[in-house]
Order: C-alpha cells, then sequence, then structure tokens
C-alpha cells in the first residue's frame, strides 16, 4: 500500500468516526457536556454544538484544583466555538474522602460534577450528560469512569471508536486550539497520595506552575513537595518536571528558575533529571 492510500484510508476511517459520533449525539439531545477546556472535551463539545446547536450545554467545574489561567481559557475556547457555558462551583475539598488524597481521588471529584449536573438534567429537560472519556482511555484506572457509569454519563467518543491520535485529528481539521495541547491533570494531581489536599497547597502549586510557564515552558509539571520531615520547616518543597523536548531550555534556565520559585515561597526546589513523559 503506497503511502497517500494509507493516508486515504485513514481519513476515511476518521470521517467515519465523525459522522458515527455525530449520530450518537444526535441521539441524545437536549445534552449536557462535563466540559474542561482539555483535548477530549474540547472536540466533543466543538461537534456536539456544529450537530445540536443551542440543544446542547457545557457545564465546567470552578473547582480548586483548576488553575484560574486554565479556567479563563476554556470559557474563551467555549466562547470561540459559540456553545453554551455554564460555571458550578465545586467544593470537593470540603470532603474528606477526596482532601485525604487516596489514589481514587478522582472518583469523589466527578462525582460531585456529576451529581450536581445530574440535578441540572433532571431539572432542565436534559436527555443525557455526556463527558470525553476517549477509545484510548483505560476505564478500568480511572476512577473517574467509575462515577460516570453510576450517573450513567455517556462517552461519545469513545462510543464512536475515536482514540487520543483521532481526537488531536479531529481537532486539528476543525481548526481547534486544543488541537495540540499536552495533557494538564488537574493540580491535586501534583500532590502525592496520601498528603491532605489543602487550598494552601492548591495555592502552591499553581503559583509554581505559573513561574515555569512564564520561563517559556509548555509541557511541564511542578511536583509538591510535602515539608513533613523537613525539620523547621514548615513550607512545601517542589520538584520540576519538563519533557525531553525541552530540557535542553531547562539546563540554559535552571538556576533562575530555581530562584524564581525559590522566592514564589517553597523551601525547597529540586530539578528532575528524568524527562516528563507526555
Amino acid at each position: 500500500m503506497t503511502l497517500s492510500s494509507q493516508n486515504s484510508t485513514l481519513d476515511s476511517d476518521l470521517a467515519a468516526k465523525e459522522v458515527l459520533l455525530e449520530g450518537i449525539l444526535s441521539r441524545h439531545a437536549p445534552l449536557l457536556i462535563a466540559y474542561s477546556g482539555g483535548v477530549d472535551s474540547t472536540l466533543l463539545l466543538a461537534i456536539a454544538h456544529r450537530t445540536l446547536g443551542n440543544q446542547v450545554t457545557a457545564i465546567i467545574a470552578d473547582s480548586p484544583s483548576l488553575p484560574r489561567a486554565s479556567l479563563n481559557e476554556a470559557v474563551r475556547v467555549a466562547k470561540e466555538i459559540g456553545a453554551q457555558l455554564e460555571l458550578v462551583a465545586t467544593t470537593e475539598l470540603e470532603d474528606p474522602r477526596y482532601a485525604e488524597n487516596p489514589m481514587n481521588r478522582c472518583y469523589f471529584c466527578k462525582a460531585e460534577l456529576f451529581t450536581r449536573m445530574d440535578q441540572v438534567a433532571r431539572e432542565r429537560g436534559f436527555v443525557a450528560i455526556a463527558y470525553g472519556e476517549n477509545a484510548d482511555d483505560p476505564a478500568h484506572l480511572r476512577p473517574g469512569s467509575q462515577a460516570a457509569a453510576e450517573f450513567s454519563v455517556i462517552a461519545p467518543l469513545k462510543e464512536a471508536g475515536l482514540t487520543k491520535a483521532d481526537v488531536r485529528a479531529l481537532s486539528r481539521k476543525l481548526d481547534l486550539p486544543t488541537a495540540d495541547a499536552p495533557a494538564q491533570p488537574c493540580l491535586s494531581s501534583r500532590i502525592p497520595h496520601g498528603t491532605r489536599v489543602t487550598s494552601e497547597a492548591l495555592d502552591y502549586v499553581e503559583r509554581g506552575e505559573a513561574i515555569v510557564r512564564q520561563f517559556g515552558f509548555k509541557v511541564f509539571r511542578v511536583r509538591y513537595v510535602p515539608p513533613e520531615g523537613m525539620e523547621g520547616i514548615d513550607r512545601p518543597g517542589a520538584k520540576v518536571q519538563v519533557s525531553q523536548e525541552e530540557m535542553p531550555l531547562l539546563e540554559s534556565t535552571r538556576f533562575t528558575l530555581i530562584a524564581a520559585l525559590s522566592a514564589s515561597g517553597f523551601s525547597r526546589v529540586e530539578i528532575d533529571s528524568t524527562p516528563l513523559q507526555r
């Protein structure tokens, strides 16, 4: 098979999945979508809006674990798409099951969001709630999938067979700004399991990552290092990870970056020599 014929096959396969997705969405109108501004949920919202028009509404969780910059960008993108968007303030930090930061922390976050969305759906006559799980996401490893199953939340991207690569390809086709955006888990994911999630800890992480972003990094994490075990110190440390592609930039900015993070309040800053996996 020639390269051109392979590309043609891939294009037709993606087009078939896009048509299948439209059909799935059409069967669930009016639809409520859990939107985060990430690659998957942005594509889902864009195609749902194109297919259903004003019969789709996006709900974004205004959560303490969502950086303000990410929230603002998600709102901007939804407006650019033209979709109806509503913000719902979530209070998962008040749930000790979430705040204690167990391995299944994400379950409690998603369960609260879906509880809020289920109430909206019942009060306003939405047929279904959807979220952006794709065909590559291993449900058995994602606590959020358990919450989705309990609330009968549908996953149209997954049902249509769209993989992560398909999602990005289709996003590029639709010229969505998220097409090549890196994965961006919530701020709580930077805090090690078993270390309590607090507003203060999240503020440290958000502040640290804003600084790293100002240095020009695109794919990175600032890991929260608890102060426990550091005698006489009550402020956390930070561990910085960046992608393989950005390691040269890290080398050239290492000392000024450490100085900036230290000035922001971290007691110590460690640069991880192992590249962050995308």
